[in-house]
């Protein structure tokens, strides 16, 4: 027994005089825990900037390769104002049209419960699944001058493909769900109980939305704006195919973008490009701001 004793005791007093671990053995356990995270995110920087920065740079420095004066003299002759000012327009209609719609189509799907309310949500998800030169194609089987309402429409002198009015139907299509699909998540969230109690203290439709829904989804609303906003102006594929590519009428500052750069004129093509690049990062810094607010609110 008193061998088992002093054993006991032996052992107690080993494990009372075993050193800790030394520092330097703390440090080289968290270098090996940390490397793992730290060159993963080395890796995701260079992907970045090989992707994302080069490029962008590349686009900036090919467009004052030749100075300011042939910069400035390219984003202002002629044709490219009437891009600019096409692409403005097209954007400055489809924007507030989805706007409307995206508000009007997520009040519906998040506050009342309806038949044929998944099917309402995958058409508002169609435009993110059908590429954009499909669409444009189909707009073009509907209402080109061979298409299915082409001779009335052309009875009627309407003309809607290779016109402006194609463009921003094109422009509407592509741009469809983005304000509609940032708000149903938001408002599906935030349940009916307020709007409920509203209805029954006797508050109508309109004061219902303009008081309560709306402060609830501003920056939501505002977010998915920004979203839209950015798509319009930068859209090409369907606009391609409904705009006919006339100089100065139907060209929409992307397509200007590609008819100087098959021209050979890369400089004038990357002056171009830049404001849309310019528009990208407003857009992204904007985004990060309205992001940040709207998360801030929800915290």
């Amino acid at each position: 027994m008193s061998a088992v004793l002093g054993r006991v005791a032996a052992s107690e007093a080993a494990v009372v005089v075993m050193p800790a671990p030394g520092l330097g053995t703390a440090r080289r356990r968290f270098r090996r825990e940390h490397v793992g995270p730290v060159l993963l995110t080395l890796i995701a920087f260079a992907y970045l900037a090989l992707v994302l920065l080069v490029p962008l740079a590349a686009v900036f420095i090919e467009a004052l390769r030749k100075g300011w004066a042939y910069y400035w003299n390219s984003i202002n002759e002629p044709d490219a104002q009437a891009a600019i000012r096409l692409t403005l327009l097209a954007a400055g209609i489809a924007v507030p049209l989805n706007l409307v719609f995206g508000v009007a189509a997520a009040w519906a799907v998040a506050k009342f419960d309806f038949r044929g309310k998944a099917l309402f949500i995958t058409l508002i998800d169609l435009p993110f699944s059908v590429s954009p030169v499909v669409a444009g194609l189909a707009y073009v089987l509907v209402f080109g001058l061979q298409g299915w309402l082409g001779p009335w429409l052309a009875e009627h002198d309407i003309k809607l493909i290779f016109a402006v009015p194609g463009i921003v139907l094109a422009t509407v299509f592509v741009t469809l769900p983005f304000v509609a699909r940032e708000l149903i998540p938001l408002m599906q969230a935030q349940g009916r109980e307020e709007e409920e109690a509203a209805v029954v203290l006797g508050a109508n439709g309109w004061q219902i939305f303009s008081r309560i829904t709306l402060p609830n989804i501003r920056w939501g609303l505002l977010y998915g704006v920004i979203l839209c906003n950015a798509r319009a102006m930068g859209e090409f594929g369907a606009v391609s195919v409904v705009s006919g590519h006339i100089r100065g009428l139907t060209n929409t500052l992307p397509l200007h973008v590609e008819i100087l750069y098959n021209e050979y004129n890369s400089a004038a093509a990357f002056a171009c490009a830049s404001l849309l690049a310019l528009l990208a990062l407003v857009t992204l810094v904007i985004k990060s701001l309205v992001e940040g607010r709207f998360q801030k609110e929800n915290a």
